[in-house]
């Protein structure tokens, strides 16, 4: 049975038909899944309204394609949009796998095999649509939305990095933030470098001879990609950063409920 799969994530699609008439089957493509921390769901990085419904148009043509057997299927291709430049590219992607589990030449997955898989095991991820929720530090190098509050009241020098996309980070964002979006963070290691040293001195200058130094924290949207950032930055040095726990979300559910949320 052809899958006529589609996906949409920010402003970028992508279509193609596994398993149509010898090509490649969806498993073929990824034998065993990415791990958990790799994938990214519209409820955290979202995505434009009209990219789904152009991958959805272009889904049912090729279901109406494959049904009537006229042109040409997107089998064994992929048609990768992007919206943003108004571009569309088609490219090649690997062929049917003879070793593969689900349609190899000695496949053993059966369509009672199909009925008892579990899924969420497999991927080692929830079916469920609803946000995802990781785990990546322990608790020490995490703090909640409320005692950063807390901090910031107290003064403390610090420096918050903001590590949601650009276009999110112009809809809302803490005051005096900075934002470095996590796909860049390793170029721009030096502005966070830069910021930290700027608050120091500023710190001395207003005659507080602050012995521990200057904090950093990282925040996102909902606290799994500024976790993903912290892991980073403690690898590259900057192993006092701190994770705040829900990130902006937790910030308005718990501290300010005025801030805005999307």
């Amino acid at each position: 049975m052809p899958l006529v799969s589609g996906a949409a994530l920010g402003l970028e699609g992508q279509l193609t038909v596994y398993n149509y008439k010898g090509g490649p089957c969806y498993r073929c493509l990824f034998p065993t899944p990415p791990p958990t921390t790799a994938c990214q769901r519209c409820s955290d990085s979202g995505v434009l309204g009209v990219v789904p419904g152009i991958i959805g148009c272009l889904q049912a043509l090729e279901a109406i394609k494959i049904a009537s057997a006229v042109g040409e299927p997107l089998s064994g291709r992929m048609l990768l949009l992007d919206s943003l430049s108004a571009r569309i590219r088609i490219v090649k992607i690997r062929g049917r796998l003879s070793q593969c589990e689900v349609c190899g030449d000695n496949a053993t997955f059966t369509q009672q095999k199909f009925r008892d898989f579990d899924y969420e095991k497999f991927t080692e991820s929830p079916l469920s649509t609803s946000p995802l929720k990781l785990k990546l530090l322990p608790g020490d190098s995490r703090i909640s939305s409320k005692e950063y509050k807390e901090r910031v009241a107290n003064g403390e020098a610090h420096v918050v990095v903001d590590v949601r996309p650009s276009h999110h980070f112009k809809i809302v964002s803490l005051p005096k933030s900075l934002n470095i979006p996590l796909s860049s963070l390793e170029a721009r290691l030096s502005e966070i470098s830069l910021a930290l040293k700027e608050e120091g001195e500023k710190e001395q200058k207003g005659g507080n001879d602050n012995q521990s130094g200057t904090s950093l924290y990282v925040v996102c949207r909902r606290g799994n990609d500024s976790q993903r950032a912290v892991q980073y930055l403690h690898k590259m040095g900057f192993t006092s950063a701190k994770d705040i726990i829900g990130g902006l979300e937790s910030w308005a559910r718990d501290v300010d409920p005025s801030f805005p949320t999307y």
